[in-house]
Parts: structure tokens; C-alpha cells; sequence
């Protein structure tokens, strides 16, 4: 073809281009979101050390209606559960062991607590029945399952009278929901730190809190046993409570509540 045919051709061949019609790629089918939670909507921790397996499990709950939220370590769970009205428990967590973390849970709280968790003897279920949970589950399981167990936790949780949230030791009167400690029912000021500390050893009376369990629980440190920040704090809180036999230190293990005028035993400080 010589250059004259091509130049005639040029324009013939634009005209034609430009008036065939475009063709749009296939559309990606886009993925709904989970409805967000109705208010009122029961709040659920889901604690799972698995994140693709917690991130699927928080999207069904959502698609469920319920409110949905998830921490993968037992340091954080210790702080997140005061805000859920079930808590969902693998027992395979990287800081503190499950079982501990179920433990803790319930000395503190009457939140309901069901383990979903790949422990799966007889033994695993008792000890974990034990710990306080309220239901136990084996993965893998069925959500319908998982569902239907949730439904008949709550109905008994429903059921059963409220707590008390009040705790009473002495002239010491500490109230969990207005988050107030009085003394002789004069308000003592405490910092929030200070009052998680003395509401954790009030909810176990006579019981020696270890420094770890401490930490975890008020702090979120499950990394920094040895560190001065529970002793500055119980310091504090002793002058505050104005003697020093209100904290008691049984050395190399933590701390319990004790009373004015007490005798400290021969292990404490």
C-alpha cells in the first residue's frame, strides 16, 4: 500500500475507531457491609488469638445484630471485659492462659463467660468449667451452634438476680458503678488506677493478688513484673486510706486487703 492510500485510509480508520462503542469491564460485585449494631444490642468481647478466626467470627456476630468487639491477648481482656455483657474465650491466648484470664474474669465480674477453644478432652472441658466458665465449646464447631448457646447463656443470666456491685470491708464501702470509695462514708479521692487497684483486692478478700495478675488486670502489663508501679500505687493508696495495714505486701508473691490496726503476718513487709 503506498502513502497516498494510507493517508486516505487514516482518516476512515479514525472515524470508524472513534465511533465504536467502549465497552465497560465487568463490574466487582461489592461486599456489604455488616449492619451495624441496633442500640441495646448485646455486647459481646470476642477474645481469640487467632486474628483471621476472630475477624470472621465478629462479622457473623455483626450480620447477627449483636455489638461486637475483639482483643487477641489476655492483658487486654482483662480490661475490655468490663464493657461486655458476654465475653467469647479461647483458652489459647500469648501472654496469660486462658483458664487464668476465666479465673480473673469471674472473682471480679458475673459477665457470662463461654470458652471456644480447641481443647477438647474431657479433662480441658472440667478444668474449664471450673475456672468459671459458663458454657464450653470445642472448635471447630457450627455458628448456629455457637448461636444457640450464647441464647440459652443470657436466658439464664436473665434469670438470675443482678449482683451487687457494692462491696463492704469494714468502715470501707467501694460502689463499682459510680466508681466511688468512702471511708467512715467520707469520699476518699482516688485516681481511676488507684481505685481498680483497691476494688481488685476488695473482690478478693483474704486472697493474695499476685504482682503479675496485678499488672495485667489494672495496667494492661503482663511484660513488666518487677516494675515499682504497683508499689508506688499502694504506697499511695495506704496514705490515702490513711494506714498502712489497709495494703498488705506478702513478699515474692503481691498484695491483699487488709485492715487498720492489723497485725502484718511474719512473709509481709
Amino acid at each position: 500500500m503506498n502513502r497516498q492510500a494510507v493517508d486516505l485510509l487514516g482518516p476512515i480508520s479514525e472515524r470508524y475507531h472513534s465511533h465504536r462503542p467502549t465497552v465497560a469491564p465487568p463490574a466487582t460485585p461489592a461486599v456489604p457491609s455488616p449492619p451495624a449494631p441496633r442500640e441495646g444490642a448485646l455486647r459481646v468481647l470476642v477474645i481469640e488469638n487467632d486474628a483471621r478466626a476472630a475477624e470472621t467470627l465478629i462479622k457473623s456476630l455483626l450480620r447477627q445484630g449483636y455489638a461486637a468487639q475483639g482483643v487477641s491477648t489476655g492483658a487486654h481482656a482483662l480490661h475490655a471485659h468490663h464493657d461486655a455483657d458476654l465475653v467469647l474465650l479461647d483458652l489459647d491466648l500469648p501472654d496469660l492462659d486462658g483458664l487464668e484470664v476465666c479465673r480473673t474474669i469471674r472473682t471480679v465480674s458475673d459477665t457470662p463467660v463461654i470458652a471456644v477453644t480447641a481443647r477438647n478432652s474431657e479433662l480441658d472441658r472440667v478444668l474449664g468449667l471450673q475456672a468459671g466458665a459458663d458454657d464450653y465449646l470445642a472448635k471447630p464447631y457450627g455458628f448456629r451452634e455457637l448461636l444457640a448457646r450464647m441464647e440459652a447463656v443470657m436466658r439464664r443470666v436473665r434469670a438470675q438476680p443482678s449482683a451487687a456491685q457494692v462491696i463492704h470491708h469494714g468502715p470501707l464501702r467501694i460502689d463499682a458503678d459510680a466508681r466511688l470509695a468512702t471511708l467512715d462514708g467520707k469520699p476518699v479521692d482516688l485516681t481511676r488506677k488507684e481505685f481498680d487497684l483497691l476494688h481488685l483486692l476488695a473482690s478478693r478478700p483474704g486472697a493474695v493478688v499476685p504482682r503479675r495478675q496485678i499488672m495485667a488486670q489494672v495496667w494492661g502489663d503482663t511484660w513488666s513484673p518487677h516494675g515499682r508501679t504497683v508499689d508506688t500505687h499502694v504506697g499511695t493508696l495506704r496514705n490515702k486510706l490513711g494506714s498502712s495495714t489497709w495494703v498488705i505486701t506478702v513478699r515474692g508473691v503481691g498484695f491483699r486487703l487488709g485492715h487498720p490496726g492489723g497485725t502484718r503476718s511474719a512473709n509481709s513487709e
